[in-house]
């Protein structure tokens, strides 16, 4: 895929936001270097030309760059990129009944499943997410589920790939269930960047014979990762921690990420904190869909970020980092205006928006050799243009990161030690092929999708709370609102 690395790169001169494990705090190296060999970060330095480098070490000049610990991406569906734009005024009702899993499964095919993955890693990649825990609810057949592994594999991301069971017509549970275990053993413990996880959203309504063979397969082949949706409050569904307690699997060596969790109660936030596990907060997504968030932002201590649903919005971490933290700042700023006081203290800094971006991450998939500057961590980095438009002037990297920058900022991406973006492109072998052929694969599943008739909506979500109106705003002076349609035919 690409170019031959050599086993030591030195990135010269850059500002370097690194991790001081004792203090557990960030620490910023100016005019430093950094020391990359093989797979892992062996050197930071104070300058920016240290003495007794390997031989055959190749020197990257960073002079006015910020070198930052790749962003980690803690819930994502890779496998959706080819609906890009057809999504933009979506509710959650129309999403789960027209996009979502096995809904979808009537016009994607398995080469739109690892065409649409692969475009959608090397987006990622392109925007500094060096590693994605993609919930994979592509698994309508051995051929699908294969194609989204494959592109996973493909891609050069650092990929947890969580095959999502879920018993359809077509598929059933015993034979996802088969399939996987037959994917595990073909791969050996160092078979990439690839690794095999487990999603699973049925603990309180699937069969209990589904979920026993969940939980055996996950003891049984040592799984690191799992995860599940869980959103709680009037949206039915209950996979909370409460609930993956009593099935015994908090407490235990495996990760579990609880996607969304905005309605996490005193008691999941406590079985979090007591097994180490975390959520993961999609800001946009949450905005987008109607989920709102009542209660996250008080167990950011257990929880990191992800993008979800990226063919409706952005897709990088820098964007999701920067909506988390003004959406907190002003939840907060409000309990004092409430009181008809003046806010005197500002409640989230940008340096903890920075960790739940990177560190956060790595530590909700029990990786604390990811998502940080540090040696012995993994070489997964981000280097950033200082000198672009946007980022002239910044003394403080990390809020230049976090309030300013952009994907366009982004100079170089490196994942195990090796370049997957240099000097502002993909390194991606025949990158261009892949953007046509997946073009190809837009014009069959949007067409698609668009001639589906649309959703009925009424009576109840899933049988549970009824649908309910929200005000439609004006947008515009004199008839009409600007509400408008969306823009989806070509003819």
């Amino acid at each position: 895929m690409t170019a031959a690395t050599p086993d030591s790169i030195l990135l010269s001169g850059g500002t370097i936001i690194a991790f001081n494990e004792k203090t557990e705090s960030l620490e910023v190296v100016r005019d430093g270097a950094l020391l990359i060999t093989g797979d892992q970060i062996s050197g930071i330095y104070d300058t920016a030309h240290p003495s007794d480098l390997p031989a055959g070490t190749e020197i990257v000049d960073c002079t006015h760059k910020i070198i930052s610990p790749g962003f980690i991406d803690t819930h994502r569906h890779g496998w959706q990129t080819a609906i890009r734009t057809l999504t933009a005024n979506t509710t959650m009702p129309d999403y789960m009944s027209r996009y979502a899993a096995g809904n979808a499964s009537g016009y994607y095919t398995a080469e739109d499943v690892y065409i649409g993955q692969l475009a959608g890693l090397l987006e990622a990649l392109n925007a500094g997410v060096t590693t994605t825990l993609d919930h994979a609810h592509h698994i309508w057949s051995k051929e699908t589920s294969e194609a989204g592994l494959k592109a996973s594999d493909d891609s050069g991301a650092r990929v947890y790939w969580n095959c999502a069971f879920s018993g359809t017509p077509t598929y059933s549970f015993s034979e996802q269930i088969s399939d996987f275990r037959e994917f595990a053993k073909s791969r050996s413990a160092s078979s990439g960047l690839t690794t095999l996880g487990v999603a699973y959203d049925g603990w309180s309504f699937y069969p209990p014979e589904d979920t026993s063979a969940v939980i055996t397969l996950i003891r049984e082949l040592n799984i690191p990762v799992l995860t599940t949706h869980y959103l709680g409050g009037p949206w039915m569904a209950d996979n909370s921690p409460e609930v993956l307690q009593t099935h015994g699997v908090l407490d235990t060596d495996t990760a579990v990420v609880f996607s969304h969790a905005m309605n996490i109660s005193p008691t999941g936030s406590r079985l979090l904190r007591s097994t180490n596990q975390f959520i993961s907060i999609t800001p946009e997504s949450e905005m987008h869909y109607g989920l709102s968030h009542p209660n996250g932002h008080q167990i950011q201590d257990q929880a990191a970020l992800g993008v979800d649903t990226f063919h409706t919005f952005s897709s990088d971490l820098m964007t999701q980092a920067r909506i988390w933290l003004q959406r907190t700042r002003s939840r907060l700023y409000d309990q004092v205006l409430d009181r008809w006081e003046i806010p005197k203290n500002n409640p989230m800094s940008v340096n903890q928006a920075f960790l739940m971006a990177t560190r956060q991450g790595g530590l909700a998939l029990r990786r604390p050799d990811l998502g940080v500057i540090r040696v012995g961590a993994k070489a997964d980095l981000v280097v950033f243009d200082g000198r672009t438009p946007g980022m002239l002037g910044w003394r403080d990297p990390v809020a230049a990161v976090i309030l300013h920058a952009n994907v366009g900022d982004i100079k170089h991406v490196l994942v195990d030690g090796k370049f997957r973006k240099r000097d502002g492109k993909l390194t991606f072998e025949n990158y261009d092929s892949v953007v046509d052929r997946f073009l190809s694969s837009v014009e069959r599943v949007q067409k698609a999708a668009i001639d589906r008739p649309n959703p009925v909506i009424e009576s109840r979500f899933w049988g549970g709370c009824p649908y309910g109106h929200a005000l439609e705003v004006n947008a515009c002076r004199g008839p009409g609102t600007g509400y408008g349609t969306q823009f989806l035919h070509k003819n």
